[in-house]
C-alpha cells in the first residue's frame, strides 16, 4: 500500500495473547466465530509510526532522522511500488547514512502510466534519479558517487581500489544469474551448465566474504554491500522458486552476510519478501525459466501458497533469520484499514455495509490476525481473498512478517468458504503488474497525479 495494497501455520493463541498484549481489548467482544466490527478493528490498531523520523519504510515521503526540513538538499525520485532494485541502492545509502531527502515517487511502467511531470523531469523515465542541490542526477552508479562528494562516503567509497574489483564481480554474478533465470528452461543439461556457472560466481563472492573479518564485503557494512544488497536478494528469491536453489544453504558466507544485513534497520526496510520479487521479475526481465525439478515445484508451490515460513522445523528460513515482531499482526492491520476503501472498492461493492460480503469476508480476515480465531467467510468470498493475498507486496505495504501473518490470514479464511474453499483466482500476469497500479490508492490518499 505505497500507498497501495493489492509461519508454518501458526496456532491462534499465540498470535492472540500477543496481540491482545499490545491493543486496548474491545469490551464487547463477539462470539468466536463472528466477525469484529470496523470500529473494534481500527480500535485494535496501533498509533500512526513517525515516518519521517523512525525506523526506515516504504511510505514515507519525507526523512529527517530528528533534522529540521529546512536541512534537506535531496529529493529521491523512487517507484512507488519500492521495488525498483536500483531505487533501493540509493535508498538504502541514504538511510544508512542518515540524509536528510524528500520522496517523490513515480509509476514503473509495467504497474502502470508513468507520471507525465516526471517525464517531462526525465525524458527517458527512468528510475531512480536525485535533485542534490537543485541538480538533477539519474543513473545510480552516478547518484552514490555524487551523494559521496556532497556528504562523504560510507566506509569505503565507490571508487576505493578495494571496491572496483567487487564492483565488477558483482556485474559478473548479475550476468550469470540472468543467463541461468532467463536463458534455460527444462532442458536439463542447459540447466546444469547455466546453475554451474552460476554457483561459481557465487562462491567467489563467498570467497570474497571470507577474506575479511567480519560478515561484510570489506569488514564494516560499506558502499561495496550497497552495491550487492538489491541483486542478491532477487537471486536468492528467484533462484529458490525458478529452479529450486537455496542461494543462503549452499553459500555460508552470503548466509552469514544476509544474516548480518537483517540485524540493520535501514536494510529490514527496504527488503522485499519471495513472493513479491518472483512475481515482479517476470515483467521486468522479460521472462524468467523454472526448471521443473521437483525442489523447484515444491519451494515455488509453497512461496505462492504457503504456510509460511518457506522451509520446515528442519531447515532455516531461507528468506530471513530475524525473529518475528511481536507487532507484525497489528502492522498488518493498520495497512489494511489505512486503505480499506479502495480494498473494498476493489473486491467488493464499495458500501463497505453489511450487505457487502466482501466487507465481511475481510473482517473476518482481520479478526482471525488479531484474535486467532477462526471465522467463515460469506460463501463465494474466497477467490477474492486469495486474490488479495497474491497482492500484497513487501515492503510497499508492509514488512515481510506482517505480509506472512496477513496473507496466512487470508488463506486460513479463504479455506473456510462454505462453498468455494478450494477456488483459486487466475495465476498472475508474467507480462505486466497492472494489476498493481497505484492510482486509486494514491486518489484514496488525496495526491495529485498529473
Amino acid at each position: 500500500m505505497s500507498d497501495t495494497i493489492g509461519s508454518a501455520q501458526i496456532g491462534p493463541m499465540p498470535l492472540a495473547r500477543r496481540t491482545l498484549d499490545l491493543a486496548p481489548v474491545p469490551k464487547d467482544l463477539p462470539s468466536p466465530g463472528q466477525p469484529l466490527g470496523w470500529d473494534e478493528l481500527a480500535r485494535l490498531a496501533p498509533p500512526a509510526s513517525d515516518l519521517a523520523n523512525g525506523t526506515t519504510n516504504a511510505q514515507a515521503n519525507l526523512r529527517l532522522f530528528g533534522y529540521p526540513e529546512h536541512a534537506v538538499r535531496v529529493t529521491l525520485y523512487r517507484d512507488h511500488h519500492a521495488w525498483c532494485p536500483y531505487c533501493q541502492k540509493v535508498w538504502l545509502w541514504l538511510e544508512e547514512k542518515r540524509i536528510p531527502y524528500r520522496i517523490r515517487k513515480v509509476t514503473m511502467v509495467c504497474f502502470g502510466e508513468k507520471e507525465g511531470w516526471y517525464r517531462q523531469l526525465v525524458p527517458s523515465g527512468k528510475l531512480p534519479a536525485i535533485e542534490l542541490d537543485g541538480r538533477l542526477i539519474t543513473e545510480s552508479d552516478s547518484i552514490l558517487e555524487a551523494l559521496e562528494q556532497a556528504f562523504g562516503v560510507l566506509e569505503h567509497g565507490m571508487a576505493h581500489p578495494q571496491v572496483l574489483p567487487l564492483r565488477r564481480l558483482e556485474r559478473q554474478l548479475f550476468a550469470a544469474w540472468c543467463q541461468w533465470l532467463c536463458a534455460t528452461g527444462p532442458d536439463q543439461r542447459q540447466d546444469e551448465q547455466a546453475g554451474l556457472h552460476f554457483d561459481r560466481r557465487a562462491s567467489a563472492m563467498a570467497q570474497a566474504l571470507d577474506a575479511t573479518p567480519g560478515p561484510f564485503l570489506l569488514g564494516k557494512f560499506s558502499s561495496a554491500d550497497v552495491v550487492f544488497v538489491p541483486y542478491l536478494e532477487r537471486m536468492n528469491a528467484s533462484l529458490a522458486y525458478y529452479k529450486g536453489y537455496r542461494l543462503r544453504q549452499r553459500h555460508a558466507a552470503i548466509d552469514r552476510w544476509f544474516s548480518a544485513l537483517e540485524q540493520r534497520s535501514t536494510y529490514l526496510g527496504t527488503q522485499a519478501d519471495f513472493h513479491t520479487h518472483v512475481h515482479d521479475l517476470p515483467p521486468q526481465m522479460g521472462c524468467c525459466q523454472a526448471n521443473g525439478s521437483l525442489a523447484q515445484r515444491q519451494l515455488a508451490d509453497r512461496i505462492d501458497r504457503g504456510p509460511w515460513p518457506i522451509g520446515n522445523f528442519m531447515d532455516p528460513d531461507p528468506e530471513t533469520s530475524q525473529p518475528e515482531p511481536v507487532d507484525a499482526a497489528l502492522q498488518g492491520l493498520a495497512r489494511v484499514l489505512r486503505h480499506r476503501e479502495p480494498l473494498l472498492e476493489r473486491y467488493g461493492d464499495g458500501s463497505g455495509s453489511e450487505t457487502d460480503p466482501f466487507s465481511t469476508a475481510l473482517r473476518c480476515v482481520l479478526t482471525r490476525l488479531v484474535l486467532g480465531w477462526e471465522c467463515p467467510p460469506p460463501a463465494g468470498t474466497a477467490k477474492s481473498l486469495r486474490s488479495l493475498a497474491q497482492r500484497i507486496s513487501v515492503p510497499r505495504d508492509m514488512s515481510l512478517y506482517s505480509a506472512r501473518r496477513l496473507r496466512q490470514a487470508l488463506q486460513n479464511t479463504a479455506a473456510l468458504d462454505p462453498v468455494d474453499a478450494d477456488v483459486w483466482p487466475a495465476p498472475l500476469p508474467l507480462n505486466h503488474r497492472r494489476d498493481q497500479d497505484p492510482l486509486p490508492f494514491l486518489r484514496q490518499s488525496g495526491m495529485k497525479v498529473v
